[in-house]
């Protein structure tokens, strides 16, 4: 049987003017959409002997490679696209409701509260008010599994009056009342009874904690006596101990001391401490929790189920939430319970209002890698239909020549194209909605079509392009007036972006930001593009005037472009740009935050590593010594404080500082490292003399208040001293934050007039310093009993605190599987352009190799071919890169990403830049060298047998 003539392979080795070799000798033969016509000598109205074969089915067995690869690219695509949105999604998610569990219950929480009702209270009105506040949830927000929290609490707490009692500075105990409901749901009565019962005049009956107990003394049949100021005195006896069954559960949360008691410390100056705690009373005596604090407060608290929150319905559920606190919900609640006193309180408006600011901040920085990965892969889709349609654009030609028609050729590539690209389409889709679950699936799906279609279209498109008539105006000025329109956008994004700064909080996306940079890049690859072949040719008729043939063959080939004619390869380049400048960009964003958050750190702990002694206490020189010695320590010094000192002698008559006594020289060093209270220790090196002035350093806060002259500094716990001003500090390591008013001190003469002064209170110290081994040396040398009263402090945890939010996580993560995948696509671009034109480049190497070319010459010929384009590219995007975050830096606030305020701007660093585009450059290196050592393997008889039809 004779082959139709609309087989595909009838293009590949025939003229585009004639007939291939094995087309059938009778009758002309038809193309795609022509009207089939009886074979020479057939009978009208008989069947024909002949039938076409099918298109699609002929095409694939043609070239099952080609198919192949199509099908894996589309596949790959789409799976890309159609999981983008739901890990983004994932991660907002996930990110939300971390921020709001770090919060704690009692923030995430709806607190209604109400007046006691005197004489009127019941559980059963406690029971319907939380039935009411319950029903009007579950819309938008729902309430957690642990339920509501309930009851009433006494206004005030009462000091107890027994003597005996434990009071640490003086202090009597104080001790609180409350009804709560369910309390013996989540408790275990351990000695006594449930309070219940007692005589209306007598003591109230009451249930203590054990650990409350034995830290009072107090025990099962304890009468309590209490005083209040302005009441008369009542007392309580316990009649029952329990124990919390879990203190950590958020049942208790919010809630005063009611597993145990605690240690408080009273307003003053100084401070005193004291113990308090709180008692159960039962549901018969309501009435005497007024009594005990002077008026009681029925309360609710009604926990938010932060974990079925959505980060795409946080606006909606955050209106439901305000009109619960403050709006018709709560007018309505507070006709339904009759109670015109019901107030709702919550953090959450805030917090919500944090968490979008947070989400909208780290959305545009977030998404350059995505868009990056976007545009490489569009530049290979491209790429692949121009490299296909170069291959087939005889065949094609050829078929238009035999009668068929434009539209269906392009129909016919269309149903070729479905074949391989939509089911690959679907698995990946499918696969994405399966490994990556999310309630919302719009986004992916319209990400996952859009992808589909611009596969499924990029050959058909260009196949039109190559099919249709002759297009008006010659191709340089077409070409001329694209790349002047893309300078005039990149220009004006800029232009925007630098002016305006990134889209503030509350706007969403800022396009500019994210197109911008590949702007850039496709600036930069269409000036390349034109640059490259003057300097490749330049360094070609260089190489012509050495001896040997294989570099100036290489670089001249490398400058006209691979064959005998035009090939599409601005592609590659902008292919390896965008890859190059989106990676190195973002590196040098995180990079960026990497350093804005280890300053950030050191600057809260005061160097890599502080200890701190208790309140009132002093570092034992065991301690400290030992500390010094550890491994990476570089700087270290020992500093006495005061927070309660005051300068008298000021604008104000006294002002209220923080006095910092330390070696001058140690601690300029510490200051100069960290970048923060900067002076020259020669300031205060200089001795005094007796009675003179102690030389001192004002913060500029309080250099402003100071006037010239002696000031009087006095200290919190007694002690004065004569100081004079000699130099302005902006702040100090000791202290974190910019505001305050500070005073520096030299520890020697301070130390001779003030001996207080001379046994630390704190030791900060730089270096690379193990945070567990500076623990265990102070719980070596701390005092029996109180290592747990010393405070150790590291920057690296410090760091990592900041960087564990899983919203930076998550845009980091999103950023480097960005990368990997546009460094994957762009490799492919330079596979695509080397696998298209081996067939031409193995046959001249078969050619020379005739004439004496060695094989290890012929890979040397490819690698000089292939190479300069691949280094110029990744070389062209580090510069490209650098000019982004030169041009774009200036705008970009990092704080939502560092975790902590830092100031606006990005510096433009080296290693990062150059990670990225050496990273690239070695993978092409590696696979051109890979397609060299394929390509110089063919045996020179295949090449000659086939003949040169290419």
């Amino acid at each position: 049987m004779t082959r139709p003539a609309d087989t595909p392979d009838s293009a590949r080795h025939g003229a585009p003017d004639g007939p291939p070799d094995h087309a059938p000798a009778s009758g002309p033969a038809r193309g795609p959409g022509a009207r089939p016509t009886a074979p020479s000598g057939a009978r009208t109205g008989a069947p024909s002997a002949v039938r076409p074969a099918p298109w699609v089915r002929t095409r694939l067995r043609t070239a099952p490679s080609s198919a192949l690869l199509a099908t894996a690219l589309a596949f790959v695509a789409v799976l890309l696209a159609a999981s983008l949105p739901r890990a983004v999604d994932r991660g907002a998610d996930q990110a939300l409701r971390s921020f709001l569990h770090d919060r704690g219950p009692v923030a995430t929480s709806l607190l209604a509260t109400s007046t006691a009702r005197y004489g009127d209270q019941s559980t059963e009105n406690l029971d319907s008010v939380r039935n009411a506040l319950l029903a009007r949830t579950g819309a938008g927000f729902a309430i957690a599994p642990s339920g509501v929290v309930h009851g009433t609490q006494a206004s005030k707490q009462r000091d107890l009056a027994n003597p005996g009692l434990p009071s640490p500075d003086g202090v009597p105990p104080r001790m609180d009342l409350l009804y709560l409901r369910d309390a013996a749901a989540h408790t275990e009565l351990v000695e006594g009874r449930w309070p219940s019962g007692g005589a209306p005049d007598g003591p109230v009956p009451i249930a203590l904690s054990r650990q409350a107990a034995q830290t009072l003394g107090v025990r099962v049949g304890t009468v309590l006596e209490s005083f209040a100021s302005n009441s008369e005195p009542m007392s309580a006896e316990i009649v029952g101990l329990y124990r919390a069954t879990d203190e950590d559960d958020v049942f208790w949360a919010g809630l005063p001391c009611l597993t145990r008691a605690c240690q408080a410390n009273t307003p003053s100056v100084p401070p005193q401490r004291y113990w308090q705690t709180a008692a159960l009373v039962g549901p018969d005596r309501l009435d005497r929790l007024a009594l005990w604090g002077e008026g009681a407060e029925d309360f609710w608290r009604l926990p938010v189920d932060t974990g079925r929150l959505r980060a795409d319905l946080l606006p909606d559920v955050a209106r439901e939430i305000a009109s619960y606190v403050g709006g018709p919900t709560a007018s309505a609640l507070r006709g339904s319970t009759r109670r015109s006193d019901l107030r709702i309180t919550s953090r959450l408006p805030e917090l919500f209002k944090q968490a979008e600011a947070r989400q909208q901040a780290v959305a545009p920085l977030a998404a350059i890698g995505p868009a990056g990965v976007a545009g490489v892969a569009a530049v290979v889709f491209c790429l692949a239909a121009a490299l296909t349609g170069d291959r087939r654009e005889s065949e094609l030609r050829l078929l238009l020549a035999r009668g068929g028609s434009p539209r269906g050729i392009v129909g016919r590539l269309l149903g070729e194209g479905a074949v391989t690209v939509l089911p690959a389409a679907a698995l990946a889709t499918a696969l994405a909605l399966w490994l990556l679950p999310t309630p919302r699936g719009t986004a992916s799906l319209l990400a996952a079509a859009a992808v589909t279609l611009l596969a499924l279209l990029a050959f058909p498109v260009r196949a039109a392009v190559l099919l249709s008539a002759r297009r008006r105006g010659p191709a340089p000025r077409r070409r001329l007036v694209a790349e002047l329109l893309a300078v005039a956008a990149t220009a004006a994004a800029v232009f925007e972006v630098r002016s305006r700064g990134v889209a503030p909080a509350g706007e969403g996306l800022d396009p500019l930001l994210v197109a911008a940079p590949l702007l850039l890049a496709l600036c930069g690859g269409l000036a390349l593009a034109r640059l490259q072949p003057v300097l490749v040719g330049v360094l070609a008729r260089a190489a012509g005037r050495r001896p040997g043939l294989i570099g100036f063959l290489g670089l001249a080939r490398a400058a006209r472009g691979t064959g005998g004619r035009a090939r599409p390869s601005v592609l590659p380049l902008i292919a390896l740009l965008l890859a190059v400048t989106t990676g190195g960009f973002g590196a040098t964003v995180l990079d960026a935050v990497d350093t804005g958050r280890l300053r950030v750190a050191r600057l809260a702990v005061g160097g890599d590593v502080q200890i701190s002694a208790p309140y009132g206490g002093t570092l034992p020189p065991a301690m400290t010594e030992a500390a010094a010695a550890l491994p990476g320590v570089r700087t270290s010094v020992g500093v006495w404080t005061d927070d309660k000192a005051f300068v008298f002698g000021t604008v104000q008559g006294s002002t209220q500082v923080t006095v910092v006594v330390a070696d001058p020289v140690a601690y300029a060093e510490l200051a100069g490292t960290i970048g923060r209270g900067r002076f020259d220790p020669a300031l205060l090196a200089k001795d005094p003399g007796a009675g003179a002035p102690l030389p001192a350093l004002f913060s500029s806060d309080l250099a402003k208040l100071a006037e010239a002259g002696t000031y009087r500094l006095s200290f919190g716990d007694g002690g004065e001293l004569q100081i004079g001003s000699v130099g302005v500090v902006e702040g100090t390591p000791v202290r974190p934050g910019t505001g305050g008013a500070v005073v520096v001190l030299p520890a020697g003469p301070t130390t001779a007039r003030l001996p207080k002064t001379g046994h630390p209170d704190r030791w900060l110290a730089t270096g690379a310093v193990d945070g567990d081994r500076l623990r265990e040396a102070v719980r070596a040398t701390a005092p029996a009993g109180t290592a747990a009263r010393f405070t150790v402090r590291t920057s690296a945890d410090t760091a990592a605190e900041l960087g564990s939010d899983p919203l930076q996580r998550s845009a980091g993560r999103l950023f480097w599987a960005s990368v990997a995948g546009a460094a994957g696509f762009a490799l492919l671009a330079v596979l695509l352009t080397l696998v298209r034109a081996a067939p031409e480049r193995a046959a001249l190497l078969a050619r020379l190799r005739t004439m004496g070319l060695r094989p290890r010459d012929g890979i040397r010929l490819i690698l000089t071919e292939a190479l300069p384009q691949a280094l110029a590219a990744t070389l062209g995007g580090a510069l490209v890169a650098a000019a982004a975050v030169a041009l774009l830096g200036p705008a970009m606030d990092l704080s939502a990403l560092v975790g902590s305020t830092v100031p606006t701007g990005l510096r433009l660093t080296a290693p990062p830049l150059l990670t990225q585009a050496l990273g690239l450059a070695f993978l092409v290196t590696v696979a051109v060298l890979a397609e060299a050592a394929i390509s110089g393997r063919r045996q020179i008889t295949t090449e000659l047998r086939a003949g040169d039809q290419r």
